[in-house]
C-alpha cells in the first residue's frame, strides 16, 4: 500500500465485487472470501471481510465455528436471529447491530426467521490480540439518532462508552443523510476507512458512488460525504 497517496479515495463498483448465489444466500464480497479470490482485495487495514448478504426468508447459516476474529453484523432490512455455543440468543432488526468476539473459539448460527428477505453487511475485523474469552452482544440504534450525522455503533476504543465493544483498533459508524445534505468525517493520518452507502447515491469529495459501491480511503484529512439521494452510510475506520 506504500504507493497509495494519503487520503486517496478508490471507488469499488458494486458490479466489480465477488459474487456467490447459493439460492438461499445471494452474497457480494468486497474482499476475498470463500471461493472469491482477488490478491488486490485481501482486506483494508484491519478489515478482512465485508459481505453484502441477502438471506432468503426462513433460511440462514447453520452452526459453524470461528476464532480470533471480530464479527460485526449491520442489519439493513428484515432481521437476523443469532444463537451460539455460549447460550446467547437474540434477534437483531434493521438498523441495529450485533457483534461477536470469536476469541479462543465459538460456534454460532445466524437465521432469517422472518417471512421476508433479510439484507445485511457482515464485517470481519482482525483483533488487536489473539485469544481471549468469546463473547456476543447486540444493541438497537434508533435511526433518528443518526440523522444528518455519523454515529459510532461499535468500537474498540474505551472512550466510546455508548458503542458495542469490539477488540480491535477500529470503529463502525452509521448515519442517514437526506438528499442535498453533507457530513464531514475527519480521518486521521494513515487510517484505513472503508465506506459503503447501503442506500442512495452519494459523492465523497465530489467523486460519485452508487448505492452499495465500496469506497477504500486512506485517511489524512477530512473528507465530505454529500447525499444526492436520501442515503444510509456505513463506515469502518481501522488501523
Amino acid at each position: 500500500m506504500s504507493n497509495i497517496v494519503q487520503n486517496s479515495i478508490e471507488r469499488r463498483p458494486f458490479a466489480s465485487l465477488g459474487h456467490a448465489d447459493h439460492g438461499w444466500l445471494n452474497a457480494r464480497h468486497h474482499f476475498s472470501f470463500a471461493d472469491y479470490h482477488d490478491p488486490a482485495r485481501m482486506g483494508w487495514g484491519a478489515i478482512r471481510v465485508w459481505n453484502d448478504d441477502e438471506i432468503a426468508a426462513q433460511s440462514g447459516f447453520p452452526p459453524h465455528p470461528h476464532r480470533d476474529m471480530e464479527i460485526i453484523t449491520y442489519v439493513r432490512t428484515g432481521a437476523i436471529t443469532h444463537q451460539d455455543s455460549l447460550g446467547n440468543k437474540g434477534r437483531t432488526e434493521a438498523g441495529d447491530v450485533q457483534v461477536m468476539s470469536a476469541g479462543t473459539g465459538i460456534r454460532h448460527a445466524e437465521y432469517n426467521l422472518e417471512d421476508e428477505t433479510t439484507t445485511l453487511f457482515q464485517i470481519w475485523v482482525i483483533p488487536s490480540a489473539t485469544g481471549g474469552s468469546p463473547s456476543w452482544g447486540a444493541k438497537p440504534f434508533p435511526k433518528g439518532d443518526r440523522s444528518g450525522k455519523l454515529v459510532i455503533l461499535a468500537s474498540g476504543h474505551d472512550e466510546d462508552k455508548e458503542a458495542l465493544r469490539i477488540r480491535a483498533d477500529a470503529r463502525l459508524l452509521g448515519g442517514t443523510i437526506k438528499a442535498g445534505e453533507s457530513v464531514t468525517y475527519d480521518s486521521a493520518q494513515g487510517r484505513h476507512i472503508y465506506l459503503v452507502p447501503a442506500t442512495g447515491r452519494i459523492e465523497i469529495d465530489g467523486q460519485l458512488f452508487e448505492a452499495r459501491d465500496g469506497a477504500a480511503i486512506i485517511g489524512g484529512k477530512p473528507f465530505t460525504i454529500t447525499a444526492l439521494e436520501d442515503a444510509e452510510i456505513v463506515l469502518v475506520d481501522s488501523e
